[in-house]
């Protein structure tokens, strides 16, 4: 299914028999659960259920019910019956191999496919403490994330579930195209197989091979990024019948796609292109907002990312003065587009664009939404409903259901009162096992 190194391999599973020992110390010994809620959020959406008790069994939820209900006699009993309880998060846009710093272009020349997959690992333990149980890498260049992700499936390590896209499809010298501002013999020259393609057919290709190495979504960049070290602007920098070409594949081989897009016109050309999600839609119009609407097309808007790369503009040094131009262009505007897209009735998928910003503080992206005018309840569906639907995972996540995979997270109260409890979660179950309880995260050695 994929190519991977034996050195990632290898390195991966030395750290899962370190962090399986440590959770598995703390973790449940018995094959029943019986959680007690104070508050019990089962629905997003909907309204709390008081004093609720959830039986998990094997991993899955077997019952939602009231305090009468009958806990099976042999039950480890975990009692949260002075919190409020609500399913695992959903964070759309991540990157975990990657987190940006002013040193980030050494090492690209430095570090090796195992020093991204301990980075992944250790961005993947940040993530899931902080109450997201599942994630979508989308651009990840090598190996590493997709040893991690099967890693923490196959049950050697601990983490969030994790959907990755593998190397996003771009065109040379667009944002994704890792050599940019190289010397042409420092670094390789990118084919298809690292998602640089030109034309119809080298795209199509594109795409093949990323499901060739395991991909379970697509993302491609539809316009210019910030980070992208070249002077190229945020607009629209693949051609509409390339982008046809991508989605097309994409869906054909059923993975969805997911398309960075800023400027306005790539927005427009991708949803016409019919991509499944935008992400950022920094520079959106009226026309672009009901042509997702038309096309049913989510919007991942990343607010948290445009905030932080206009802040480190202001660092000197810390940007390329390529970079540094267009994050002071893209920053300031990013909060009041998604405020525009969510009044006008796009569908919202919760995302972050953790390694633009630091992993482990994604759930500060809600407050920025509400700020924005989405009220709390709405950002909470966005990050777990939404978030399950626009990944393919409704019926599994999102909600507390019987059948559903064991994703729970706890807070001290209501993040339907205050959105910000939810960047002091205390409680984290993921498919069945606690990986954090009291606060205290259990994957330590």
């Amino acid at each position: 299914m994929k190519r991977m190194t034996y050195a990632c391999l290898n390195l991966v599973t030395i750290i899962g028999l370190w962090s399986s020992r440590a959770v598995g110390s703390s973790a449940p010994d018995r094959d029943v659960i019986a959680i007690r809620c104070g508050q019990l959020l089962a629905e997003p959406g909907q309204m709390p259920i008081n004093n609720a008790i959830v039986i998990v069994k094997l991993g899955q939820i077997e019952s939602v019910g009231d305090s009468t209900t009958q806990i099976p006699p042999n039950a480890q009993i975990i009692d949260l019956s002075d919190q409020f309880v609500l399913p695992g998060l959903t964070d759309c846009h991540v990157h975990l191999s990657m987190e940006f710093t002013p040193d980030i272009r050494m090492r690209t020349l430095q570090e090796s496919d195992a020093d991204r997959a301990i980075r992944a690992l250790e961005n993947a333990h940040k993530t899931v403490l902080a109450g997201f149980t599942t994630v979508r890498d989308v651009g990840s260049g090598g190996d590493a994330v997709f040893a991690v992700r099967d890693a923490i499936e196959s049950g050697r390590v601990h983490g969030p579930r994790i959907l990755s896209s593998g190397e996003a499809i771009t065109p040379t010298g667009g944002h994704g195209d890792d050599t940019n501002g190289f010397r042409d013999d420092l670094l390789p020259i990118p084919t298809p197989a690292n998602g640089v393609a030109d034309g119809v057919d080298a795209c199509r290709r594109a795409v093949r091979q990323q499901v060739k190495r395991g991909a379970d979504c697509i993302k491609l960049t539809a316009t210019g990024g910030v980070l992208s070290n070249i002077g190229a602007g945020t607009e629209q920098q693949l051609f509409d019948d390339e982008l046809r070409a991508i989605v097309e594949t994409a869906h054909l081989l059923g993975k969805r796609v997911a398309s960075h897009a800023h400027g306005t016109r790539g927005i427009k050309a991708a949803v016409r292109a019919g991509v499944d999600s935008i992400e950022h839609g920094t520079f959106l119009d009226d026309e672009a907002i009901q042509l997702m609407k038309e096309h049913g097309t989510y919007l991942v808007p990343t607010i948290i990312a445009g905030k932080t790369v206009e802040h480190n503009a202001e660092i000197p040094g810390y940007y390329s003065a390529a970079v540094a131009a267009k994050a002071r262009t893209v920053g300031p505007v990013i909060q009041e587009a998604f405020g525009r897209a969510q009044r006008g009735g796009v569908k919202v998928a919760f995302g972050t664009d953790a390694g633009v910003c630091a992993h482990g503080i994604n759930a500060k992206e809600f407050e920025y939404m509400t700020e924005a005018g989405m009220s709390a309840s709405d950002a909470i569906v966005s990050a777990t409903l939404h978030a399950a639907d626009l990944c393919g995972l409704a019926g599994r996540i999102g909600a507390i259901r019987p059948g559903m995979e064991a994703d729970f997270i706890a807070t001290r109260s209501s993040p339907i009162d205050d959105i910000a409890v939810l960047q002091d979660v205390r409680f984290v179950m993921r498919g069945g096992v606690v990986i954090k309880q009291d606060g205290e995260s259990l994957l330590r050695p």
